[in-house]
């Protein structure tokens, strides 16, 4: 019988590699638990800072899950879900007939208003005078009644739904649109259009009600007597309005079908009314 011997470097190798091993097996069996408590939850910033609340109410009632939300619209949301990168998608429009492979649930409704600065004497604006100024034709605010001013026009960004929403409602393509400013999420357009007084932009309703409850110098404004707000999105009167969605793509796991059916209850429509926006029917 052969007795192999080993030096001081060879046992140190051996010894590394075990460890190496050990570290990874370590690291693999950590990565899984934490994605077995772990909902990623990507999309629409009008709904984010809405599961943002719901989250922290749900990680209280469930020790261990934890609920993870990252905005960059609904496009976003509708990607992630496919590629398997998030088990839920925030999007704020209905599914478009090629997303027929994804499930939806509304947690909740919202409208889209326009918003101005609080010093513009402006207070409304016609259909065709919101047309105007969106692509081009109008670009001062004495043309619509307001001071001799430069119109600001911002808008939302390419993949953002309530583009799609605003667009698809005055019959404007996107490449129609000529912007000078151009945002991501509800609270960057309110900042643009509450920090200038020739700016003109279009948001979330109950965003624009919350940020205006709590400072924010914007005003929204009435389109052909529409006037935007949360009691007329609530009572079907506003045209301009739409459903907020979790999306998800079966199957999926009991803790995201958990925190589905937490969304549409008693405790969650609570969160939805906090935040400005309108619950919806159990």
């Amino acid at each position: 019988m052969k007795i192999k011997f080993f030096n001081a470097h060879h046992l140190g190798l051996i010894t590394l590699s075990v460890l190496g091993t050990l570290l990874l097996a370590g690291c693999n069996q950590t990565s899984d638990q934490d994605k077995a408590g772990r909902i990623s939850i990507v999309g629409s910033s009008t709904i984010s800072a809405l599961i943002g609340e719901m989250g922290k109410v749900y990680e209280q009632d469930n020790p261990g899950i934890r609920i993870d939300v990252q905005s960059g619209g609904s496009s976003r949301g509708i990607m992630d879900v496919r590629t398997g990168t998030a088990e839920l998608g925030m999007v704020s429009r209905a599914l478009k007939p090629d997303e027929s492979d994804l499930q939806n649930v509304i947690i909740a409704r919202d409208g889209i208003g326009m918003i101005i600065h609080e010093d513009n004497p402006v207070t409304g604006l016609s259909r065709e005078q919101v047309i105007g100024i969106y692509t081009g034709q109008i670009t001062n605010w004495k043309e619509v009644g307001g001071h001799d001013l430069a119109i600001t026009v911002v808008s939302k960004a390419e993949g953002r739904s309530t583009l799609e929403v605003f667009s698809n409602h005055f019959g404007m393509s996107y490449r129609e649109i000529s912007a000078h400013v151009i945002i991501g999420d509800n609270q960057q357009g309110i900042q643009t259009v509450g920090g200038s007084a020739a700016a003109i932009g279009y948001v979330s309703i109950g965003s624009a009600e919350y940020e205006a409850e709590q400072g924010a110098a914007i005003r929204l404004i009435a389109v052909d007597d529409q006037v935007p707000s949360t009691e007329a999105v609530a009572s079907g009167d506003y045209l301009m309005s739409r459903d907020l969605n979790l999306v998800y793509k079966e199957p999926i796991t009991d803790q995201v079908r958990n925190f589905l059916a937490f969304s549409r209850s008693s405790a969650a429509s609570e969160l939805v009314s906090r935040m400005y926006l309108i619950p919806v029917t159990q």
